[in-house]
C-alpha cells in the first residue's frame, strides 16, 4: 500500500513527457487552438455585456421610451420646426438641442428622421451633427448607440487601468462632444449655402448661354 501510494505521488508530480507537435502539424495545431480561442473570447465577451450592460440598456430604453410617451411625439416635433427657422439665433436650436435631444429619444439611427423638419438647405449641416453626436453621448447614456459601444469602452479602458474613475471621462466626452456639434453644424451649413449658390449661379449661367 505504501508503495502504490509513493508511485502514485511521483505519477502526480512528474512533468509530462509528451512533447508539443512540431513541423505542419504543429502550425496546424496551433491554427486551431488559435481559431477556438476566438470564440471562446467571444462568448467571454457576451457573457460579459449580458450580465454588464445589456440589463442597463434594458432598462434605459425602456425609461426613454415612457418618457416620449410622457412628453408627447408632437412637442418633439414641434422643436423641430423651431429649429427650420432662419437665424443666427437659432443655430444653437438646430445643431445643438435638436440633434442632442433626437439621438437622446430617437438613438441610432432613427434620429435622423428629426431632419425632415427642416429645409434642404438645412439638412446636410443637421445630419453632420447628429451623426457627430452618436458616439460621446454613449458614455453616459449607452442605449442611444449601443451597436458602436466599443467606441467607447475603447477609450475608457486606458482610463480604468490607470485607476482613473470613468465619470470624468464620460462628462468630458459629453459636452466636447456637444461643442463640437454646434461648430460642424455652422461650419457645414456655410459650405452646403455656398455650393448650391453657386450651382444655381451656373445654372443661370448655362440657361443664359443657351
Amino acid at each position: 500500500m505504501p508503495f502504490t501510494s509513493m508511485a502514485a505521488a511521483l505519477a502526480a508530480t512528474a512533468e509530462p513527457t509528451v512533447e508539443d507537435p512540431g513541423g505542419i502539424w504543429g502550425t496546424l495545431a496551433g491554427w486551431a487552438e488559435a481559431f477556438i480561442g476566438t470564440f471562446q473570447e467571444g462568448g467571454n465577451f457576451f457573457t460579459a455585456l449580458f450580465t454588464g450592460i445589456l440589463p442597463t440598456l434594458l432598462v434605459l430604453l425602456t425609461a426613454v421610451n415612457a418618457l416620449i410617451r410622457w412628453i408627447g411625439h408632437d412637442k418633439i416635433d414641434k422643436l423641430g420646426e423651431m429649429a427650420a427657422r432662419p437665424g443666427i439665433q437659432y443655430y444653437p436650436v438646430r445643431y445643438l438641442v435638436l440633434p442632442v435631444l433626437s439621438v437622446f429619444f430617437l438613438t441610432n439611427p432613427m434620429a435622423y428622421t428629426m431632419g425632415r423638419f427642416l429645409p434642404e438647405k438645412y439638412k446636410p449641416a443637421f445630419y453632420d451633427s447628429a451623426v457627430s453626436y452618436v458616439h460621446p453621448i454613449t458614455g453616459i447614456f449607452p442605449h442611444a448607440n449601443p451597436g458602436e459601444l466599443f467606441v467607447y469602452l475603447g477609450i475608457a479602458a486606458g482610463i480604468t487601468q490607470l485607476g482613473l474613475g470613468l465619470g470624468d471621462l464620460a462628462l468630458r466626452y459629453l459636452f466636447v462632444g456637444m461643442i463640437v456639434i454646434l461648430l460642424r453644424g455652422i461650419v457645414t451649413e456655410f459650405i452646403t449655402l455656398h455650393m448650391m449658390g453657386r450651382r444655381m449661379n451656373q445654372s443661370e449661367t448655362e440657361e443664359a448661354a443657351a
